[in-house]
C-alpha cells in the first residue's frame, strides 16, 4: 500500500518543520512507501518555502476569498497518490511515528475497518490540569460516538482509505467547522471506525490557552448540531491562532 501525508497550512513556519522533521528522522517516507502533501491555504509568512524542503507535492491557495479547512484537505487528496489517506494538521506531533504506522498499515490490511482514528492529546511538557480533564472527556466522548455508531474523528488525525474517501465525496467544503465530524459521520454508516487508543497524537495547546476548554467544547458541540441538522457549521470563519 502507498499512504499520503496530507496537511493542510496556514501560517505554520514554527511548528510545521518540527512535525515534518520525524518523517525525515524516521525515514518513514522510504520505509512505508509515502508521501507528504501540503495544501496550504494562502500563507503569509515562510510555511510554503518550509514545505518545499520536505516535499514537492504542495498546492497554495491563490484566491481571494477565505479557504476552508475542509476545502484543502480535499484539494489535497485531489493531487494525492496514495491507497490510504492520512490526515494530520500542520501543528500536531506523533507520540510514536514508527508505531503509528505500523499500526494503520496493520488495520488497513486486515479490511475490518473502513477508516481509523487515535487518542489525542497535548505534549506532557505543555499539558496542565484541565488539559489533563478535559482531553480525557473529549477522547472518551468521541470514542463513545464511534462505538454507537454515530461516528467522530478529529482533522489532528483522520485515516481513510483513498476508496472509502471517494465514495462518501470527501469533505464538505463549506463547512467552516465540524468538517471532521461531518465526514466520519457519513464514513460510519458505511461500516466500522477504530479510535486506537494506544496510538497517541499531541496538538499544539495555543487554541486552548486563548479560548479555554469550557468556550472550545460548547463550539464543537453547536457547531456539530448544526451539521446534524442543518448541514452546516454555526461558526461562519475559523480563527487562525499562531
Amino acid at each position: 500500500m502507498k499512504y499520503s501525508i496530507i496537511i493542510p497550512t496556514l501560517n505554520e513556519e514554527k511548528l510545521l518543520p518540527i512535525l515534518l522533521e520525524q518523517f525525515v528522522e524516521n525515514n518513514i517516507l522510504g520505509k512505508y512507501n509515502c508521501e507528504i502533501i501540503i495544501s496550504d491555504g494562502g500563507s503569509t509568512d515562510s510555511t510554503v518555502d518550509v514545505a518545499r524542503k520536505y516535499t514537492d507535492k504542495i498546492v497554495v491557495h491563490d484566491k481571494s476569498c477565505r479557504q476552508t479547512i475542509a476545502d484543502g484537505r480535499n484539494i489535497g487528496a485531489n493531487i494525492a497518490a496514495g491507497d490510504i489517506f492520512i490526515f494530520i494538521d500542520g501543528d500536531i506531533l506523533f507520540d510514536d511515528l514508527v508505531s503509528f504506522m505500523n499500526k494503520v498499515e496493520t488495520v488497513f490490511n486486515m479490511n475490518k475497518y473502513i477508516a481509523m482514528t487515535c487518542y489525542i492529546n497535548i505534549k506532557p511538557t505543555e499539558r496542565i490540569l484541565t488539559d489533563k480533564i478535559f482531553m480525557n472527556f473529549y477522547n472518551i466522548y468521541f470514542r463513545i460516538l464511534n462505538n454507537i455508531g454515530v461516528g467522530m474523528g478529529r482533522g489532528e488525525c483522520q485515516i481513510i482509505p483513498k476508496k472509502v474517501f471517494n465514495e462518501v465525496g470527501g469533505y464538505n467544503k463549506l463547512l467552516v467547522a465540524g468538517e471532521d465530524f461531518d465526514l466520519f459521520k457519513r464514513i460510519r454508516k458505511k461500516g466500522k471506525i477504530l479510535f486506537d487508543k494506544s496510538l497517541v497524537i499531541y496538538e499544539s495547546p495555543r487554541r486552548y490557552r486563548k479560548y479555554g476548554h469550557i468556550v472550545i467544547f460548547f463550539s464543537w458541540l453547536f457547531n456539530a448540531i448544526s451539521v446534524i441538522f442543518k448541514n452546516r457549521s454555526i461558526s461562519k470563519e475559523w480563527e487562525e491562532v499562531r
